[in-house]
């Protein structure tokens, strides 16, 4: 039966409308005839001209419906068709074998003449196939550059389909403002007043037109605004276009102006702290304020470039920071430590963990401070930690009951302290290496740093005090010379005392062989006058047996790798104390031809820790930072978790390999 009704009435719902109204025609129809059979003729003849309009009308909307989804189906197609060939959108079709099967005319543009249908892609253009293997995962548009042109490329690897749209216009835009954001950037002079003293007015005003020359011709080689807003510094702003430059070329002003006034028996160094990528130009100047602070902390004579809310990048630090402290400083930070204690109820002094000497050596030291200040003072110290010779220490501190009831544990230093508690922290600046990071969390804005090390990343937010001296040879040495100007009226240090800074002063730098300055000798002679005992020393350096053996296992693994460098990797499956894995990496420096020692060892079930070690010639410190470390020019370390010891020694190798030849490309 349908194949006799009219093709809108193949629809179902069409239908049934059709008949409902149909049978109420008819009902009026028989109700007209019933009550009046005129009436019933007229709705007769009514309802037979309603319902062949209807038809009529519902037909022709039906072949005009039809009409128009044939047309439109038709231009679709045809819109389809002329889009792969006539739109600037470059579209490749490939096939299993990877040759190419079909391609339009925008793509076809930038291979010329040559003919590519049937020829694999590698033929065809090979950088074209390096980038489609390389984005058959990606599931999103990518930009890439390919002959001089920059696309976005997506790739549908279920159909075989390359998708290309040239964006070179907007890329180049786009690159173009990349590199005309504004850079700011500060440049401190490290030891011009202490170069300058020893001058006469002649020579003073010499160097300075020299750096100041020097700089305005660095500034305009890079296409940038310099300022001199003091003796010993200077402002600069520029784009990143020459920043870029400037970090490619490994920021070489600094060996240029250390260098040529070294000729001139005036050698200065150069800190610059670089700021870049915001908006807030007074953001930006803060940043590169911090960037500079962070430069002269880690011992100057290097650049530090960082990125709103990004890593800081470090460049030059090439050499060790000279001894350019002053007696004076030592006297001011000692006289604003004595008025920190004042204003506090009690004090904790807390190291980093797994202490060694110097650590413990120095909480001792500022422990009979405190008390010559009349101040309650508490060692915060994990015991289920410590090296052999830290433990020698705690037992002959037996005998001394008024220091020993002052070390404390972490949970109870938790307990005693209060809003008005300070908190040192010696021997270390990162709250993440610190015995105990909750205590820290607590006190966070009542804290105090003294160190050694230069400073990282990583450093308290708020510090009311700071005293880091990345060219004294350890924390025990800094606070040494402290004592000369406390009370003579109170206790003075003892001999156990004496005896642990002057074990912290020998170990650090390796019996006076290593970074050893003028001070550090005056601070050991300083010691040894008050009592100091160097057999007691000899007992607090000694090592077990265990110890010994593991050191010289260690060394026993050794592998040469390039020029100069030693590496040790342990066993994966056993646990070496980290006091040991340093030792083995001194003792690799006395190997004739090692310039720098590297030793990887489990330090726990999950951690993996190298030990670096440098005689002066190589920065190890640059490379344990690269791995996440920190420490030194001649002393680092780090600590890596989740990975095995030959991962990291992977790791290690390949920053040592890019380090050589970026060294052979500098010369």
């Amino acid at each position: 039966m349908k194949k006799f009704l009219p093709a809108f009435m193949k629809n179902e719902q069409l239908r049934l409308l059709a008949f409902l109204l149909l049978g109420l025609a008819v009902v009026a129809v028989i109700t007209a005839f019933i009550v009046n059979g005129l009436w019933g003729l007229i709705v007769l003849v009514l309802s037979l001209i309603v319902g062949v309009l209807a038809y009529s009308v519902l037909l022709q909307a039906n072949e005009d419906t039809s009409e128009y989804l044939a047309d439109l189906s038709y231009r679709m197609k045809r819109g389809e068709q002329d889009a792969f060939i006539r739109m600037p959108l470059g579209v490749l079709f490939y096939n299993e074998q990877a040759e190419v099967e079909w391609v339009n005319p925008a793509l076809q543009h930038f291979f010329g003449q040559e003919d590519v249908l049937g020829r694999p892609l590698t033929e065809v253009d090979e950088d074209l196939a390096q980038i489609i293997a390389e984005n058959q995962e990606n599931h999103k548009a990518v930009e890439v550059e390919w002959r001089g042109a920059y696309f976005n490329l997506l790739v549908q690897s279920e159909i075989h389909a390359v998708y290309m749209m040239e964006i070179t216009h907007y890329a180049k835009l786009q690159k173009r403002y990349d590199n005309s954001r504004l850079v700011i950037g500060q440049i401190f002079l490290d030891n011009y007043d202490e170069i300058t003293k020893s001058l006469n007015d002649k020579a003073i005003s010499n160097l300075s037109n020299y750096m100041t020359n020097a700089l305005s011709d660095w500034a305009r080689q890079f296409k940038m605004f310099l300022k001199r807003v003091d003796e010993d510094h200077y402002f600069f702003l520029g784009y990143t276009q020459a920043l870029r430059e400037l970090e490619a070329e490994k920021f070489k002003i600094l060996d240029r102006v250390r260098e040529s006034t070294s000729k001139r028996n005036s050698p200065l160094t150069l800190s610059m702290g670089i700021a870049y990528g915001g908006e807030d130009l007074a953001e930006l100047s803060k940043l590169s304020q911090s960037n500079l602070d962070l430069a002269l902390g880690r011992g100057g004579d290097q650049a530090v470039v960082r990125e709103i809310d990004g890593q800081a990048r470090f460049y030059g630090g090439k050499t060790n920071p000279m001894e350019k402290r002053t007696r004076v400083r030592a006297r001011m930070i000692s006289q604003a430590l004595q008025e920190l204690m004042n204003q506090s109820d009690q004090v904790f002094v807390m190291g980093h963990q797994r202490p060694d000497m110097d650590s413990i050596g120095a909480c001792l030291g500022l422990r009979r401070i405190a008390a010559m200040t009349k101040k309650e003072c508490w060692i915060v110290l994990d015991q289920e930690k410590m090296h052999s010779d830290i433990e020698r220490l705690l037992a002959s501190l037996k005998q001394y009951p008024e220091i020993k009831g002052k070390i404390i544990s972490p949970s109870e230093a938790l307990e005693k302290a209060t809003k008005k508690s300070l908190l040192i922290m010696v021997d270390h600046s990162k709250p993440s290496i610190s015995i105990s990071a909750e205590l820290y969390q607590r006190l966070q804005n009542r804290v105090m740093v003294i160190d050694h090390h230069r400073r990282g990343e990583e450093f308290p937010e708020n510090p009311i005090l700071v005293y880091i001296e990345p060219y004294a040879s350890s924390t025990c040495e800094l606070i040494t010379e402290m004592f000369e100007y406390q009370t003579k009226d109170a206790e003075p240090i003892n001999k156990i005392e004496a005896t642990a800074m002057l074990t912290g002063i020998i170990i650090d730098t390796k019996s006076f062989s290593l970074r050893t300055g003028t001070r550090t000798f005056d601070a050991a002679s300083y010691l040894r006058s008050v009592g100091a005992d160097l057999q007691m020393t000899r007992h607090f350096m000694k090592e077990n047996v265990d110890s010994y053996l593991q050191r010289n296992h260690l060394i026993d693994r050794v592998e040469f790798i390039g020029a100069g460098n030693a590496v040790v990797a342990g066993e994966e499956k056993k646990i070496y104390d980290p006091v040991t894995a340093a030792q083995a990496a001194d003792s690799l420096l006395n190997i004739s031809g090692v310039e720098a020692s590297f030793v990887i060892t489990k330090r726990a079930e999950n951690t993996v820790g190298i030990s670096a070690r440098s005689n002066g010639e190589t920065n190890v410190q640059v490379i344990m930072e690269k791995m996440g470390g920190g420490g030194h020019l001649s002393n680092a370390a780090t600590q890596i978790e989740g990975q095995k010891i030959a991962q990291v020694k992977d790791e290690l190798l390949a920053i040592l390999n890019a380090t050589l030849q970026n060294d052979t490309e500098t010369e």
